[in-house]
């Protein structure tokens, strides 16, 4: 009797514990680029993780976008957004969230993702960044898209 308690207990913390949301996850990637910690960054990701990135031209696997990272890592720091805002939907093993976030040079974004749990942790398997354009400049912005598409072509 008492290994059936103390099962139902384990089982009850558990479910417990994996329906709450992946906060810290979210947390400590933004915390871990901010400090330039790739090792830690990277291991919040899943092994066939995408992140896309603000350009149209980054769909990146996970190794794409470690060889991307090298860079602005190397110094001891990646790069900083702060948490404005976030949202969480689902429930079990697997999460998706939005959140917006602000960076210095990019304003307003919006990071959007899937998380899974893998044996007891929160791992992310997709993270799109977005910037945020006010309707009042969309058209010229627009236009200023349009125009650097042609260029580069």
């Amino acid at each position: 009797m008492k290994k059936i308690v103390l099962s139902i207990l384990f089982l009850l913390s558990y479910v417990s514990w994996t329906d709450e949301n992946p906060d810290e996850l979210l947390d400590g990637l933004h915390r871990d680029a901010h400090e330039g910690n790739f090792q830690n960054y990277f291991a919040r990701y899943t092994a066939d993780a995408i992140f896309l990135g603000t350009d149209k031209t980054e769909r990146w696997t996970i190794e794409e976008f470690k060889a991307y990272a090298e860079a602005p890592f190397a110094d001891g720091h990646g790069w900083t957004y702060e948490v404005l805002e976030r949202n969480w939907e689902g429930s079990g093993n697997i999460r998706w969230f939005d959140e917006i976030v602000f960076n210095d040079r990019l304003g307003n974004c919006r990071g959007t993702g899937v998380v899974q749990l893998i044996q007891g942790e929160w791992k992310i398997a997709h993270y799109a960044l977005t910037m945020l354009v006010p309707n009042v400049i969309a058209e010229d912005v627009g236009l200023q898209t349009q125009k650097a598409d042609k260029a580069q072509n």
